[in-house]
């Protein structure tokens, strides 16, 4: 028996010293494996960056720091010395930063994260000189984006490990973080993977960073910039829960801006409430309200139901009577007398486009719509995008199809509005929205180019004419949207106002509503589409053709300035010559620093890629102080600080 026993132990102690061994060999293997990989396949991979249409960096790599502590090498007595400085360096509170010490029992803990180099520095400066060797600044990939908040929704933010959360920086975190085997992010050559790169001294500087995809999008940071101030502005002076304000190629679909508010600084997303974060102009979906009757009166239009003579009689509401008996009545604005196509969107008259509507099948009519792009989603894959509603007509009660015709009983995004737009606005083809132009790799090759491409044709082109000439109407002296219109461009505009779902008692609000406007110009040479939704004004007003068109007409002049669109006071000048500006590179320091007073932001941007020295820009506009002095020696480690105004 005890033998029996003497044998099963050294038996189990046989078996874990077999398992011990197994273990031993695989971590070897692992080993191997990652060293061999650190040496040929583990290089650092630079995330590509974002730039705008003209190559303005909005998002880019560059090094973060994590600051922690490691306890058995900083006593708390030490630590709480110490605090006052490092709360003061790190922009935090003194209390809170006391608390993390002893708020954990692990003897490794963050303090911060993702602090920039500067910061980073001068808590090595206070470890040094405190010789507190328990203080950790931990190196990690970080995101920088030099414009802030500008695009902020529509670029999104990256998280832990330089990973895309939200945004561009998810849809094609893919593309930004997977570079082509053997392309540096440096100088863009290709050569053998692990290649070290020289500084200028001659010494080895390390490995260069591989690079991701860059992204080229469609939108123009200048119009970006003035759309985000004015929806802004607006959001304030409204009292709006939320503002989405876009802009188009009405030609070839690309955005020209994305914006709304509120926003938040990707920089420190973390630092915004999450409900800033959301995305308003392709998640959120809403009954449109009178501006929708752009698109139910082309649909109806285009499919025969009427003409642009075709009369109805408004005497303040749409009156049927269906087979049943049943009397359906849906109350207009106001009574409107007799009116045809221009005079139904002029007068944003219900009545009208409900009688219109009896003049079309309803399989018809919806199946017109869908083709405008409703009921699915744009394709610009954003993440979280909605398709919003349209429903089948199988599902339509009696009053459906006059109550679609006015904006309601469906639901839109503000981005399926601007889409739909460009069937009007493009001679009845309705274009692809584009927000990425294009994908490029490091050495400059084009890995993916966007064109723009027609999905179809929607509506005829003479139908596309009748509804843009009507539209023009409106921004007339006697139309709704006259508020919208530029006293020297030609302008088709279409407003609306919208009553808002009470979730609670499932019925119309009687205080919440989304004023908006649609803008398309020139109208006799369509070449822009504004769009802009005010959720909840909280204001004197609610009505879009108050509070939402004087808000479109000056997007619209900012667009217009910052543009090269014609305009009827402007001068023209008829020569058969060619002027030839020259072409403003951006800002290179080579051994010396050169001066940089006048300089402009834009062209100073490309020093922030710099990984041999640090350059901080402190404000917009115009270089007014630099630091160190021209004629300064430059090399690796020099640290510059510019001043602009």
């Amino acid at each position: 028996m005890k033998n029996r026993k003497r044998f099963r132990y050294f038996s189990l102690i046989g078996v874990l010293a077999v398992f011990a061994l197994f273990l031993l060999v695989r971590y070897a293997q692992l080993a191997s494996q990652k060293n061999s990989s650190s040496a040929g396949g583990g290089e650092e991979v630079e995330r590509g960056a974002i730039v705008d249409r003209g190559g303005r960096i909005l998002a880019m790599d560059r090094a973060l720091y994590n600051i922690a502590v490691w306890k058995p090498e900083l006593s708390a007595d030490a630590y709480k010395k110490e605090a006052p400085a490092l709360a003061a360096i790190l922009g935090m509170d003194s209390a809170d930063l006391l608390s993390r010490y002893g708020s954990t029992e692990s003897d490794f803990f963050y303090i911060k994260k993702r602090v920039d180099p500067q910061t980073a520095r001068a808590v090595q400066d206070e470890k040094a000189r405190a010789g507190c060797s328990g203080l950790i600044a931990e190196k990690v990939a970080g995101r920088l984006y030099p414009e802030k908040r500008l695009a902020s929704h529509l670029l999104g933010f990256v998280g832990d490990g330089n990973r895309g959360l939200a945004g561009l920086e998810s849809r094609y975190d893919m593309e930004l973080s997977t570079p082509r085997a053997g392309i540096s992010a440096g100088s863009g050559k290709t050569g053998a993977a692990g290649t070290e790169a020289a500084q200028s001294d001659g010494t080895a500087a390390g490995p260069e960073p591989l690079s991701g995809g860059r992204l080229v999008l469609s939108i123009d940071a200048s119009i970006q910039f003035s759309l985000e101030e004015i929806a802004r502005r607006t959001k304030d002076s409204t009292g709006a829960q939320a503002v989405i304000l876009l802009a188009g190629d009405a030609r070839t679909g690309e955005l020209l801006a994305y914006a709304a508010e509120p926003d938040f600084d990707p920089n420190s997303y973390y630092d915004s409430p999450s409900e800033n974060w959301y995305d308003w102009p392709s998640v959120y979906s809403y009954e449109p309200g009178s501006v929708f009757k752009v698109f139910s009166l082309a649909s109806i239009l285009d499919l025969g139901g009427i003409n642009s003579s075709s009369t109805f009689v408004c005497d303040g509401a749409y009156h049927s009577r269906a087979p049943s008996g049943e009397e359906i009545k849906i109350k207009c604005l106001g009574r409107h007398g007799s009116v045809n196509l221009e005079k139904i969107l002029e007068y944003s008259c219900n009545a009208g486009a409900a009688y219109a509507s009896d003049t079309v099948q309803p399989e018809a009519f919806c199946d017109k719509l869908k083709a405008f792009g409703f009921g699915s989603r744009t394709g610009l894959g954003f993440p979280g995008e909605s398709a919003g509603l349209l429903n089948p007509p199988s599902n339509w009660s009696l009053r459906s199809k006059p109550t679609i015709a006015m904006g309601q009983e469906i639901l839109v995004t503000a981005l399926q509005m601007l889409q739909a737009a460009t069937a009007v606005s493009n001679g009845g083809l309705l274009m692809k929205p584009i927000v990425v132009r294009k994908i490029v790799d490091a050495s400059g090759e084009t890995l993916v180019d966007n064109r723009p491409t027609a999905l179809g044709r929607v509506i005829s082109a003479e139908s596309a004419a009748s509804i843009l000439s009507a539209m023009e109407s409106v921004s007339g002296a006697g139309g709704t949207g006259w508020r919208a219109k530029v006293s020297d461009v030609r302008m088709a505009v279409k407003t609306g106002t919208a009553q808002m779902i009470d979730k609670d008692t499932k019925r119309y609000s009687d205080t919440d509503y989304i004023a908006s406007t649609l803008a398309i110009f020139p109208a006799d040479d369509p070449q822009v589409i504004v769009y802009l939704a005010i959720i909840k004004p909280k204001g004197e007003s609610y009505y879009g053709g108050r509070i939402a068109a004087p808000v479109v007409r000056e997007a619209a002049e900012a667009i217009l300035s910052e543009t090269k669109l014609p305009r009827g006071d402007s001068p023209s000048i008829e020569h058969s010559g060619k002027v030839l500006l020259p072409r403003l590179e951006g800002v290179t320091i080579g051994g010396t620093m050169p001066n940089l007073n006048g300089t402009p932001k834009r062209l100073l941007l490309p020093l922030l890629e710099r990984k041999d020295i640090t350059v901080i820009i402190n404000g917009a506009g115009y270089v007014v102080s630099q630091s160190p002095e021209p004629g300064t020696p430059i090399g690796p480690g020099s640290r510059i600080v510019l001043g602009l105004q």
